[in-house]
This record gives C-alpha cells, structure tokens and sequence, in this order.
C-alpha cells in the first residue's frame, strides 16, 4: 500500500526523485496525470489499468462521464523512473499542479499524489480545520 508523505524538490530539468518506499510499489513503469485538488495523481500501471477499466465502463451517454474521461484520460503520461529513480514530470502536468521547485509526494493507497509544496500546505490548513466533520460524514461510506 502507498503511504507517507515526502518532500522533494524537482531539478533544472523538470524531475524529482521517487522515495524508494514510494517507487517500490511502482514498480518501475507508472501513469502520471491530472488529479483532483490540484495536485498530480500516480497509478502503478496494475492500478491505472482498473482505472481505465472503470472509466471505460462510464455510461458515454452522460455528460458529466464524457467529461471526466476526456480531462483525466487527456493529461495522463506514461512514465518511468531513470537509473537515479528519477521521473521526468512534463510541464504541462507541472502547471497544472503549480510545481515549480518544492514538492510533496503523498501516499494514498493506491496512487501517489504530487503537490507543490504551498499547495500541500494550504491543503493540509484547510483540512485540518474541519478533519472532525470530514470523519463524521464517512459514516455515510461505512467508515
């Protein structure tokens, strides 16, 4: 399972090193794309093909299911780790998350998500304000 938090920073050249927790889970070949929140999500291939499965299953008649298909499928980048366990983060994916240099890779069971730095912990901020009622509502999901 994907978990922790790690901060990094990219290089000149647009990478970041992968924490060897992190990177053994990915095993090597892996999607990047556009997550939710801001931020970057990362699928072991094994994960982003269940992914693919489901979203494959989306009913093409519904608006909202065309949508999110076409953003998610639209920003997602194979990719793979060099001989440093480095992987190269296009820019456009970069924009997207507002990456510029600082970065926080966090471990969320089946993906990995990339957040800049300030993004992380304005998140975290704002979270953290109501992390109590967030708790009570996964009641709803059988938590």
């Amino acid at each position: 399972m994907l978990m922790g938090e790690y901060e990094h920073t990219l290089d000149e050249k647009g990478r970041v090193t992968v924490p060897s927790r992190l990177r053994d889970d990915l095993h090597g070949h892996f999607v990047i794309t556009k997550g939710l929140d801001g931020c970057l999500f990362i699928y072991p291939a094994e994960e982003w093909g269940k992914m693919e499965e489901h979203l494959k299953s989306l009913p093409m008649t519904n608006a909202n299911a065309r949508a999110f298909a076409r953003l998610f499928l639209a920003g997602a980048q194979e990719a793979e780790f060099d001989k440093q366990y480095r992987v190269l983060i296009p820019p456009r994916l970069r924009e997207h998350a507002g990456i510029e240099r600082d970065v926080v890779l966090v471990g969320v069971s089946t993906r990995v998500e990339m957040w800049s730095k300030e993004r992380w912990e304005r998140y975290q901020a704002e979270a953290q304000t109501s992390y109590e009622e967030i708790a009570e509502k996964m009641v709803d999901f059988g938590f």
